[in-house]
Order: structure tokens, then C-alpha cells, then sequence
């Protein structure tokens, strides 16, 4: 169903060869993504389970108190470059190489700063050993500063594969190197090695790939646009990265380890049917939104296209997760997780609602609005840890109903602000959710009523087979006896971006 967004014509509108362009590299983007991230994810599991053998838990534990350190540092050593590079599409080549010139100071001396703290991070965890594998692991600061240019320079130019290739020879190298020395009894420096020979590698592919010239900024107009557009975007990132971990510091600083545990597990179950398909369609949107940025009518479409089908999957997935949480957990479980079904049932509808919104911040930074999209990042770092605080009185369950509570407030305001930049009507917007949204409503009364005559002597399993099954079919049926005009529409915007 076309929207009016699409059918009016506007001077804005592409030319057909580069919207067949966009669209097919849109597509591309996240076939590629995907194939390559679920081929290397298979790998890396097989090689995990043969690692945990041979590795002791405080190996394990080691490498995580040094990644949690390096993950924070990450954020600040691309500090939005990258993000700064596909953005902006009119950089020349003397910019481009005083912003790699930016990069790689920043991330050299990440690394000797690095280095002076160790010490110090090392005594608060009273970990000795601590501080050399941070000293080590400070040479992917320095390999992500001459990284990031290069791999973003591939994205803005709709080299998807490429892009994926990268991540692709990142995660491979890191899991032979990390079975090579685990079997050689290298202990935790096996895992510190295996980082850090995957981060040469998929820099030197991207150089390969990217050439660009390296030189310091010979004035600060080279480079101030995108230093503050990215950091617009570091402020966003570490503000994600505080209010998106403060419900597990609430969780276990309130209530304990055990019911820390139980939490982690439902957020992590509640996570995996969006995050496996919102998060390849993330890895593409910004480069595409940065294709069509001075173009308002491709932005709708693109906005509207990946709602529909971010909501077609996820809406469904995330709902029929919430509703069978308890049999799930028995079931796949065991009584022994019984408290993780509460927060499981909740995330789920939280992570549902997610899903949709990830392309808000993109297209806001796409447009030249990243401190907007800053600023709403802020406010939520203000708004969702004391709800999660208050939430914590009634328990793991509490706190998951504050990301039900809070996440709202802040999305509105920014969904309204995206719909306002790109001229789309809410209405509009709000037709591309309605059949998932109808199926997924109706789905859910199948289930629950099925649910409300079975009777209680038949086994659980049968249980969640039975009205997963149910649920399922009762989706397809409304799908497709209500909306299969949708559907078809859906699926030549498919054909249309193969050609």
C-alpha cells in the first residue's frame, strides 16, 4: 500500500537508478550482514564450547573485568568519527585524512593513558595480573583509530560486503587464535590474543580495501564539523551505555546476585528475537539514511519500509515470548529459573516496542540533528535509573516494568521530532505497524484463551508446543486473510531491491 509520502510527487524524489541503488545495497547490506555474522557466530560457539574445557572460569573472569574496562574506553576511541565520515558525504580527501590524523592521536594516546591506569584498575578489582592484559589490550585502541576511517568510508559508499567481510575476518581470526593458544596453555592471555590478532587483521583488510592518506589537521576547520558530530555521538553512546546497564547495577546492588542472574537471563532470552533482526537492519540504516539525507521523500520510505518490516517479525516474536514465558522457562529451564519468567515476560514486550525505534537516532543524525538526538539520550540517562530504582521495590520484575514505563517517554518525543524533520503524517507512519500490530493482537487472544481451557494435567511441554503452534498459525491466517494485499506489497519492494 502506497502512502502519500510516496505517491506525491516532490522535488526531492531520485532518480530511479539511484533508488534502484540505495535499495539494492539496502537489501545487500543486511544479506550480507547477516550471512557472515551467523556463519562466524557458529564458528565461534563451536570454538567456545571447546575453549571453556580447556580454560578455567577465572580465565573467563579475568578477560571480562578487562573488557568491561576496554568496552568503556571503545567509546570514547571512536568517539563518532566513523559515524561523523558516513554522515558527511561532502568531506574531500585532505579532510578525510586530517580527520584519520584525529583518530589515530586519539587512539594512541587512549592507549597510553590506558597504560598509566592499569595500575590502578588492577588494585580496585585486586587483580594483579589485570594490569598487563589492559596494557596489551590497548593495541585495539590504537588499531580502531586507523580502523574506523577506513571501514566508514566502505559504509558510506554502500560497500556492505565489504563492511561485513571486515567484521567477518575480525571474528575468525579472533576464535582460531583463541583455540590455537588455549591448546598451547596460554590460560586467559590466549582470549587477550585472540582479540587483539582479530582487530590487526580486520584493520589491515580494511586499509587493503580503503586506502586513505593520514596527516594532522593543518588548521581546526578541517576537521571541526565532524569532531562535533561526533561528540555528539560519544555523548550519546556513553549515555546509552550507562542507562542501558544501570537496571543490572540496580538489580544486583538491591537485590542481589541470584536475582541479578535470573534478570540477565530474561533480558537476555527477551533480547534475542529483535536483536538478531533489528540489529542487522541497524548495521545498514545509517549509511542509507546518509545516501538520501537531502532527500525527505526517500526518508519516509526508507522509514516506513523498514517499520513495516521490523514490526512484521518482531511484533509477533517478542508478544508470543511474553505470553508463553512460563512454559518456556519450565520447559526449557527448569523450576530452578522460575524467577526469571516475571522480567522475561516483561522485556519481551519491552524489547518488542525496541525493535521499531532504532532507526529514530539515524535518521536525526542523517538530517545534521545529532545533538538532538544527544540530547534525548541524555534525558533518558535522567529518566529511566530512578525508575528502575523505584521499580526495584517490587522486585526484578519492577525494574523490567520501568523499561515498559520510562522507554516511552522518551521515544515519543523523539519519534515525533523524526516524523516532523521528514514530513510524514503520524498517521501515516502508524499505517505501516497496523497489520503486524492487528495479527499480533489477535494472536495473543488465540493464545490465551487456548491457554484458559487446556487443562493442567496435560504435560508443559505439550503445553507450550500446543499454543506456540496456535499462536503461529493464528498470525499467518490474519495475515493473510486480512492483509495479504501488505504482503505482496512487502514482498515486490523485496523483488524491486534485488534488481
Amino acid at each position: 500500500m502506497a502512502t502519500q509520502a510516496e505517491t506525491t510527487p516532490r522535488s526531492d524524489h531520485p532518480g530511479a537508478h539511484d533508488r534502484r541503488a540505495v535499495d539494492r545495497a539496502l537489501l545487500h547490506g543486511v544479506a550480507w550482514t547477516g550471512g557472515l555474522k551467523w556463519a562466524t557466530q557458529v564458528l565461534s560457539w563451536a570454538a567456545t564450547l571447546v575453549v571453556a574445557r580447556i580454560l578455567s572460569p577465572s580465565d573467563y573472569g579475568l578477560f571480562g573485568l578487562a573488557t568491561l574496562y576496554a568496552g568503556l574506553v571503545q567509546l570514547i576511541n571512536e568517539f563518532g568519527l566513523g559515524a561523523a565520515v558516513v554522515r558527511r558525504r561532502d568531506l574531500t580527501e585532505p579532510q578525510i585524512a586530517a580527520v584519520g590524523g584525529v583518530s589515530l592521536a586519539l587512539g594512541a594516546s587512549l592507549w597510553g593513558l590506558s597504560a598509566l591506569a592499569a595500575p590502578l584498575v588492577a588494585a580496585f578489582f585486586h587483580a594483579p595480573d589485570l594490569r598487563w592484559i589492559i596494557v596489551a589490550m590497548g593495541i585495539t585502541f590504537l588499531t580502531t583509530g586507523i580502523r574506523i576511517i577506513p571501514k566508514s568510508l566502505l559504509a558510506r559508499d554502500l560497500q556492505f560486503r565489504r563492511v561485513a567481510s571486515i567484521d567477518a575476518v575480525e571474528a575468525m581470526t579472533a576464535t582460531a587464535m583463541v583455540l590455537t593458544f588455549a591448546l598451547l596453555g596460554f590460560r586467559y592471555w590466549a582470549l587477550v590474543i585472540g582479540t587483539i590478532a582479530g582487530s590487526i587483521a580486520s584493520t589491515l583488510l580494511a586499509l587493503v580495501w580503503r586506502r586513505h592518506s593520514i596527516s594532522w589537521p593543518h588548521a581546526w576547520t578541517e576537521v571541526a564539523g565532524a569532531v562535533e558530530f561526533g561528540s555528539h555521538i560519544v555523548v550519546s553512546r556513553i549515555a546509552w551505555y550507562l542507562y542501558s546497564n544501570a537496571d543490572f547495577a540496580v538489580v544486583g546492588k538491591r537485590l542481589g546476585t541470584a536475582t541479578l542472574g535470573a534478570y540477565n537471563l530474561g533480558w537476555t532470552l527477551a533480547s534475542i528475537p529483535v536483536d538478531r533482526v533489528a540489529g542487522l537492519v541497524a548495521q545498514v540504516t545509517p549509511a542509507v539514511f546518509s545516501a538520501v539525507q537531502t532527500k525527505p521523500a526517500e526518508l519516509r520510505r526508507y522509514l516506513f519500509r523498514i517499520s513495516e518490516g521490523l514490526a512484521f517479525v518482531t511484533f509477533p516474536a517478542s508478544v508470543g515470548l511474553a505470553l508463553v514465558a512460563d512454559q518456556f522457562v519450565v520447559v526449557f529451564l527448569g523450576d530452578k529459573w522460575w524467577p526469571a519468567i516475571g522480567p522475561l515476560a516483561l522485556l519481551a514486550c519491552y524489547a518488542g516496542v525496541r525493535s521499531v525505534t532504532a532507526p529514530y537516532p539515524h535518521i536525526l543524525q542523517a538530517v545534521g540533528q545529532s545533538g538532538r538526538a544527544m540530547r534525548y539520550n541524555l534525558l533518558a540517562l535522567c529518566v529511566l535509573p530512578p525508575l528502575f530504582l523505584v521499580g526495584s521495590h517490587w522486585g526484578a520484575a519492577g525494574v523490567a516494568g520501568a523499561w515498559i514505563i520510562g522507554y516511552p517517554l522518551i521515544t515519543m518525543p523523539m519519534l515525533r521530532a523524526v516524523l516532523q524533520t521528514i514530513d510524514l503524517p503520524f498517521g501515516e507512519y502508524l499505517d505501516a505497524m497496523r497489520p503486524p500490530l492487528v495479527g499480533t493482537l489477535l494472536m495473543a487472544a488465540a493464545v490465551m484463551s487456548l491457554r484458559s481451557v487446556l487443562p493442567d494435567r496435560i504435560p508443559t511441554s505439550i503445553q507450550f508446543g500446543t499454543t506456540v503452534t496456535a499462536g503461529a498459525i493464528t498470525y499467518a491466517i490474519v495475515m493473510y486473510v486480512g492483509y495479504r494485499g501488505r504482503l505482496k506489497a512487502l514482498a515486490g519492494v523485496l523483488r524491486e531491491f534485488k534488481r
